[in-house]
């Protein structure tokens, strides 16, 4: 539809909402990414080199109050786009599960507990999550 790309804002908001679905969009994403758009445009969403410059709880805050983003969103797009090593997404069932795992629990964690525990993880939070992500679902603790 667009050369493989993702539309920029406005290219997007000119897109027939049925080429949209036929995306596979539904139509609370498309309300979610059309509105996305039309921030971008009204200058409410930073561009790359200033969410670089800013906080991680700066960046959570003003994402967030976006309708149809959350924090997880946001933690990843910080992990995976902005590189920032100190973000252990405890909302994340796959990390909360690793950790449950890891010490042979018979319940996962709570984000709270997994967000206390994690303190002592700090710099290196990130790291923390992708091994968290990859301890085999079959891993029996010693």
């Amino acid at each position: 539809m667009h050369g493989g790309q993702f539309p920029a804002p406005a290219a997007l908001l000119a897109t027939d909402v049925a080429q949209l679905r036929a995306c596979g969009f539904s139509g609370r994403k498309i309300t979610y990414i059309t509105g996305l758009a039309q921030a971008a445009l009204a200058g409410n969403i930073p561009d790359h080199a200033t969410a670089l410059a800013m906080e991680d709880e700066a960046l959570i805050t003003q994402l967030t109050a976006l309708p149809g983003i959350g924090r997880w969103t946001v933690e990843m797009m910080l992990m995976h786009t902005l590189r920032r090593a100190d973000i252990l997404p405890v909302d994340d069932l796959g990390v909360r599960e690793g950790f449950r795992r890891l010490k042979g629990l018979s319940t996962a964690p709570t984000p709270r507990l997994l967000r206390d525990i994690g303190l002592a993880w700090s710099p290196h939070r990130s790291s923390a999550a992708w091994y968290l992500w990859h301890v085999p679902r079959d891993y029996l603790p010693p």
